[in-house]
């Protein structure tokens, strides 16, 4: 499976992968996915909102137990962020398979699709619209760098945009959802562990900064006449960095619009996207305000005008506590435990990383397991799992499904 994964959108300049929602890239993946459903006798079918499911037993009966993450990356990202849950979940199956399981509830692996939020800049946009944590209308509303929109861009795809919406009949089919995810992070990696179970996600968002000032050309205007925007946006990212050390938090400017962004003309708006996490509601909130805070200062002394508008918020995700600790308690009783699986117990990881599971944990029960990444690095050509470690979460997720849904 990674063999005929593995080249699909990945650039040949940077090793990493663009896939972004509703490309060529995309759809690449999505005939991928199709394919292993049929090679494995599942039923396929695409949502109203582009996911894709694949189906052992029937999906209307209800309490059915899924699997899966998403396909598609941030822009150059690694090979795991995503495939690793789908490939897992595909070869979970085979292995309940050559185990003789019988299941005995409807089992479901799911492509949810633009998790990323690479093209739109909204993270988990299949997700959030089948459970109407995102409208219509704001969905409809969402444009790439070129200015197509969404509905534009499903279109052009092949989807019908006028039937994206809520879903909550089919969520409600759903007893439980688990997602498997390499980790972001070195946590397992310190502990010897080589598979996790997550505990919650911490609050983040996304927040857009636009500084606006006077364009002008850079070899004739004086420095003191200048109304430089790019100068402010430099040290609010400074300021970014300080408040999120202060008050133990995540916070990163990492994508930044420039115009009218010629080498020799001072810029008239600089617009920056803050994305910030922190273990709670209240550091969050502490670091974006003295983010937005410094921001105004600064802004204020060099006659810059400034907007602030958050454009995505996730709150705290805790996971259910009761699926949560069955999982832990297979995975324990199965020996997946404990420094290099010798049976202790299976840590309990917080994430800063948003995913598809946090998403549908307010419509239904939902969890994610974690696999050991050695570096932590992630959202880059560098992120990696070995094989033996890979293996192991494909067993483990293999034990946590056998529990949920076999006999």
């Amino acid at each position: 499976m990674w063999r005929g994964l593995g080249p699909l959108g990945r650039d040949p300049g940077s090793g990493g992968y663009r896939r972004y929602a509703w490309t060529g890239a995309d759809q690449e993946c999505r005939e991928w996915f199709r394919a292993q459903a049929e090679t494995r006798g599942l039923v396929h079918e695409t949502d109203r909102n582009g996911n894709q499911w694949a189906w052992l037993g029937d999906p209307l009966a209800g309490d059915a137990v899924v699997t899966g993450s998403h396909l598609d990356s941030v822009p150059d990202g690694g090979a795991f962020d995503g495939p690793l849950g789908v490939v897992s979940s595909f070869a979970a199956l085979d292995e309940l398979r050559r185990r003789g399981a019988e299941f005995d509830k409807p089992f479901a692996i799911v492509n949810f699709g633009d998790e990323e939020g690479a093209r739109f800049g909204l993270a988990c946009v299949g997700s959030r619209l089948a459970a109407g944590r995102l409208s219509v209308e704001d969905a409809h509303r969402l444009r790439d760098v070129d200015g197509v929109s969404l509905p534009q861009a499903m279109e052009a795809a092949g989807h019908d945009p006028g039937a994206i919406g809520p879903d909550p009949e089919r969520l409600a089919r759903i007893g439980a959802f688990v997602e498997l995810h390499v980790e972001q992070g070195r946590a397992l990696d310190l502990s010897g562990h080589p598979v996790g179970v997550a505990s919650a996600i911490w609050p983040h968002g996304r927040w857009r900064f636009d500084f606006r000032g006077e364009a002008n050309h850079a070899g004739t205007t004086r420095l003191a006449d200048r109304r430089d925007p790019m100068l402010t946006y430099a040290e609010t990212v400074l300021a970014a960095r300080r408040e999120a050390e202060l008050a133990g938090g995540l916070a990163t400017f990492g994508k930044i619009a420039v115009e009218p962004n010629g080498v020799n003309a001072i810029p008239s708006l600089v617009r920056g996207w803050l994305d910030s996490r922190a273990p709670d509601q209240a550091t969050l909130d502490a670091v974006v305000s003295g983010v937005e805070r410094a921001a105004r200062e600064y802004a204020e002394r060099a006659g810059i005008d400034i907007d602030v508008v958050r454009e995505s918020f996730t709150p705290v995700v805790d996971f259910q506590h009761a699926l949560r600790d069955e999982i832990r308690r297979v995975l324990e009783e199965r020996g997946c435990g404990g420094a290099d699986g010798d049976g202790r117990t299976v840590p309990l990881l917080g994430t800063g990383a948003g995913h598809d599971a946090g998403i549908l944990s307010a419509s239904l029960p939902t969890a994610m397991l974690f696999v050991r990444n050695p570096t932590g690095i992630s959202h880059s050509p560098a992120e990696h799992a070995a094989e033996d470690d890979c293996v192991a979460g494909v067993r483990a997720l293999a034990d946590v499904l056998e529990g949920l849904a076999c006999s």
